[in-house]
């Protein structure tokens, strides 16, 4: 019996085919020409997820999945590799990686499934890079401090708590108050950004120890203010009024009429 999943795939192949040779921009790209383009493609699957929208979800995957097959097009062109040498790799790394699946390791928890794939990346690596050496340098600065989270505590150094994390953003919270009553000149403000860059980080790590992803935590509140705002707005312009003629105290009451409203 067919299997309709691999001549979707097949159709992909021989679409990427058609473009490559007969359309003047597919023509004209290189891996640096996509490479901007792959990147808000992720954004846009990130987006997709954040709002649970399954459809959106399905047609950002076809677009990702779109470059997938062009880069590994162009490595067929240069006779670097193809679609079959990138499905080979992957399938032979996550057989590597989870000796608990096809081997005799044993992982009972996510955390030890953790552990034990970062462990095995490190000693792919023969430690020419350290533990912290295969974290993309281009990563977004929230998602590189938590995967150097991560990774630090596949080493074994982390909090042997999760609830003593909270002593550290305490401690960071105190030094953000020191560095902002010494003073404000350009010395002070570059002491005073270095501490909330600690704070930051220690927040960071302690979504990661409750199993909060940090990044889609934020964004929630990023949206909720929003809408709480707008609400604000709206009901502003509909008493003929603007915000710079609205005092505090109102904006806070409609703020909190909008809070009801959730």
């Amino acid at each position: 019996m067919e299997d309709r999943r691999l001549t979707a795939f097949a159709r992909l192949l021989d679409v990427m085919d058609e473009l490559r040779e007969k359309c003047p921009w597919d023509r004209e790209q290189t891996f640096q020409s996509l490479r901007n383009n792959t990147i808000e493609e992720t954004y846009e699957l990130v987006d997709a997820i954040a709002d649970n929208d399954l459809e959106n979800i399905k047609k950002e995957l076809g677009d990702l999945l779109l470059h997938v097959v062009f880069y590994s097009k162009l490595g067929d062109e240069q006779h670097a590799f193809d679609i079959g040498d990138v499905a080979n790799a992957i399938c032979d790394k996550l057989v590597y990686r989870h000796p608990h699946v096809f081997a005799d390791v044993h992982a009972n928890t996510p955390d030890e499934v953790m552990q034990n794939w970062e462990q095995l990346k490190l000693k792919e690596k023969h430690k020419k890079k350290g533990v912290l050496g295969g974290v993309p340098r281009s990563l977004p600065a929230m998602v590189k401090a938590y995967r150097i989270g991560e990774k630090a505590a596949s080493a074994g150094f982390d909090w042997e708590k999760k609830e003593d994390v909270w002593a550290k953003v305490k401690e960071e919270i105190g030094e953000v108050q020191q560095e902002m009553e010494r003073g404000s000149d350009s010395a002070d403000k570059e002491k005073l950004m270095n501490e909330f860059g600690d704070l930051f980080f220690a927040m960071i790590n302690a979504a990661r120890l409750y199993h909060i992803d940090p990044e889609l935590a934020l964004e929630h509140s990023n949206k909720k203010f929003i809408r709480r705002f707008e609400h604000i707005e709206d009901r502003t312009a509909a008493q003929d009024k603007t915000l710079s003629s609205m005092t505090l105290e109102e904006m806070e009451a409609l703020w909190q009429e909008a809070k009801k409203y959730e």
